[in-house]
């Protein structure tokens, strides 16, 4: 069974604004959790992709997992569908994590769809760019 993966990206001003990003990660015995972080100065897309390159980083070696995401932009250019022109060091770092997980599958989903976990993740991604908002 595959790893299930739900992220998402916020950013308050775009661009350059404060961002935030998270991810919950569910194993197939299901046990399941989450991380969060921010970025005082991001893009949306930006935050998109951090929170995909964070939850890979958990993925156990050797692993399938499906990332389930909102952002159509994560989705085509890392199934080369879309070209990546921007977020250059992004992509080389996406590119050497999901090296070491066994395959990364994509699932979109609408977002505030009433999907449980990708709500849940758009709320802790907010909530992580709203903390650096309140810092600044």
């Amino acid at each position: 069974m595959a790893i299930v993966i739900y992220t998402d990206g916020s950013c308050l001003r775009n661009p350059n604004g404060p961002g935030g990003f998270a991810f919950c990660l569910t194993e197939p015995d299901g046990t399941s959790w989450t991380g969060a972080g921010n970025d005082p100065s991001s893009t949306n897309n930006r935050m998109e992709l951090v929170a995909v390159i964070e939850a890979l980083k958990n993925v156990p070696v050797a692993h399938a997992c499906s990332v389930h995401t909102d952002s159509n932009w994560v989705i085509g250019c890392a199934t080369g569908k879309m070209s990546r022109k921007a977020n250059l060091d992004l992509w080389t770092e996406y590119d050497a994590v999901a090296a070491g997980v066994d395959t990364v599958t994509f699932v979109k989903v609408k977002a505030h769809s009433g999907d449980v976990l990708n709500e849940l993740v758009d709320k802790l991604a907010r909530e992580a760019a709203h903390e650096l908002e309140i810092e600044i």
